[in-house]
């Protein structure tokens, strides 16, 4: 608007100036003499306005013959002209085809066709931080690893695309099984993009992986601070890895900080049994027993655990049977009729040899709930209270084949672990390992449960006759 306004100004300003100039010839009567060397040329008033306005207009034609010239020279040289910009737009148009239907054939499987296309984009469009990432992801589709390492190379050197191309790596060395490089590059990755979700959790689970707490802690605080995990997740998780770093300053004689650590964990994720355990360890050790029982019964209340009862057993490894039996009594009771509860009782009560109390305690776990466990038991009890061998061996035989019970088990995979881990050793995963009964095994002999008591000569209700 304003160039056009400035268009206008500049016309009347010459309209004004010619129509000035005209008066003034008109006003001058002899006209307008012109003197060129020994030649004069005398015009009047009205030949000079038209000579005047030729001139003009001669000018304007020169300036442009000129412009052409100058156009004509620029699409010579090859700069940009309405032709090129013709042909630029054809090539973009079959480039970019040529990249959607090597993105289509990508994800239909075709790899070599997608290499085809991609090679054929990057010949019409000559952008490879785009045509790159196709024919990288075409050649490991293909089996073709070295290729497609050659390219997410050429994606580094460009800062553009180094974010792909070191991801990219990364992925190729995780298959490889070279995990140490792997987390190099997932660091090198997050430094570059410090929000990416993907990246974060790679790279939290590689270190986890290598043990390495401190900087598991730090990725983990990162994926809180930029909005990727919820806090109540993050809390736990930041429990679990300042648990494993108290473990590993227990193994290098750091007492005090591992003891630390282990409070600050049980702090974090009062339910995490592994901390409850350790943090009661560490508050016994530090002359705080009744600090120590709060923090177990307060695990014990959300998940009843054979390993906080080891732990609250520790709070007192003097006690007589009889003396534990009723100290138990304070924790069995916040959630009785848990199994848990109950088969720890009876195993007091068989320490304590108070047999008939020990099965009452069971009660009809036997029939509902018949686990390894809870068979054991009932032969331990059976032999107290001087049952046949036959009766006993039964029950021992029949928990063979019985259930486990719950074991740490992982959520991702199925893998079953003697003792709780922070990473699963089936799939590697971070924070998956949950207290619960296995899954069932695939295939298993029918009856099986039910002849082995009568393969040792009894059954589990009655002695033989």
């Amino acid at each position: 608007m304003l160039w056009s306004l400035l268009k206008i100004l500049i016309f009347v300003a010459i309209v004004a100036g010619l129509t000035y100039g005209a008066g003034i010839l008109m006003e001058n009567a002899p006209g307008l003499r012109i003197a060129v060397a020994d030649v004069e040329f005398q015009l009047g008033p009205l030949q000079a306005v038209i000579i005047a306005i030729l001139l003009v207009v001669a000018v304007w034609v020169l300036l442009k013959v000129a412009g052409l010239l100058v156009a004509v020279l620029r699409f010579l040289n090859g700069d940009e002209t309405a032709i090129s910009r013709y042909f630029n737009r054809s090539r973009e148009r079959r480039g970019f085809q040529a990249l959607a239907d090597g993105m289509l054939a990508l994800a239909s499987g075709e790899a070599r066709l997608a290499m085809s296309n991609a090679a054929k984009a990057e010949r019409y469009l000559r952008r490879p931080e785009l045509t790159n990432l196709l024919s990288a992801q075409a050649a490991e589709m293909s089996g073709d690893t070295k290729r497609a390492t050659e390219i997410y190379k050429k994606l580094v050197a460009d800062d553009r695309t180094r974010f792909v191309g070191v991801r990219g790596l990364m992925k190729q060395k995780l298959a490889e099984g070279d995990t140490d490089t792997a987390m190099k590059l997932a660091e090198k990755a997050f430094a570059l993009k410090p929000r990416h979700a993907e990246t974060q959790d790679m790279l939290l689970q590689l270190q986890a992986r290598a043990e390495d707490w401190k900087g598991a802690r730090q990725t983990l605080n990162a994926k809180l601070r930029h909005g990727t995990l919820p806090r109540d997740v993050h809390k736990r998780r930041d429990a679990i890895l300042a648990l494993c770093e108290a473990r590993d300053l227990m193994v290098d004689n750091e007492g005090p900080r591992a003891r630390d650590l282990a409070i600050e964990a049980n702090r974090l994720s009062p339910d995490l049994v592994p901390a409850a355990a350790m943090a009661s360890r560490a508050l016994v050790d530090q002359g705080k027993a009744k600090q120590a029982v709060k923090v177990l019964k307060r695990a014990w209340e959300v998940q009843p655990h054979p390993d906080l009862a080891a732990a609250f057993a520790e709070i007192e490894p003097t006690e007589t049977p009889a003396e534990r039996l009723a100290r138990f009594e304070a924790l069995t009771a916040l959630k009785p009729e848990d199994p848990e509860s109950r088969m720890l009782m009876a195993e007091l009560c068989i320490a304590a040899e108070d047999f008939p109390a020990a099965r009452n305690t069971l009660g009809d776990l036997v029939e509902t709930d018949p686990t390894t466990r809870v068979l054991t038991l009932m032969a331990a009890i059976e032999r107290g209270m001087g049952a046949d061998d036959s009766v006993v061996r039964g029950y021992l035989a029949k928990a063979l084949s019985a259930p486990r019970g719950p074991q740490w088990v992982c959520d991702s995979c199925g893998t079953v672990h003697e003792t709780w881990t922070p990473v699963c050793s089936g799939c590697n995963a971070f924070d998956t390992l949950a207290w619960k009964r296995a899954p069932a095994p695939q295939v298993a002999l029918p009856g099986a449960a039910d002849m082995l008591p009568l393969l040792v000569g009894g059954s589990t209700g009655k002695p033989a006759s």
